[in-house]
């Protein structure tokens, strides 16, 4: 163990991160998502305890099947999806959670508007902050 963190300072954390997180275990189930204001794909507390298949359209369940089937078969660690919505570019990873053993315990989806990053040029170093 590295440290401890409280459920309170580690949601608060999560909620803090410019991403939006979702976790999904080992039996697709919705699990716990973050709360943060600026939430991509809204989510409200209804979508825990229900199968991560009903939350997305039914012209993309065959694609969600897909990801979770290659990241439960250790065929890979990380999907990655971008989309445009909005004006906005979303970036979208899915990646494999497994124990120190190795064993599947689910899936921790994460998005971003990355569409200002794309912009970014140069350098900003830590010195140069005002």
């Amino acid at each position: 163990m590295l440290g401890t963190l409280s459920t309170e300072t580690l949601e608060a954390i999560f909620d803090a991160l410019p991403v939006d997180l979702t976790f999904v275990d080992e039996t697709d189930t919705v699990r716990y998502y973050s709360r943060g204001d600026g939430r991509i794909f809204r989510r409200t507390p209804a979508v825990i305890g229900m199968k991560v298949q009903q939350c997305h359209p039914q012209k993309s369940i065959h694609k969600v099947e897909q990801v979770l089937t290659e990241l439960k078969a250790d065929r890979s660690n990380v999907a990655e999806f971008w989309i445009d919505l909005k004006g906005r570019k979303i970036y979208i990873r899915y990646f494999a959670v497994r124990d120190k053993t190795g064993r599947y315990l689910g899936t921790l989806e994460v998005t971003q508007d990355i569409t200002d990053l794309q912009q970014i040029s140069g350098e900003k170093r830590l010195l140069d902050m005002e």
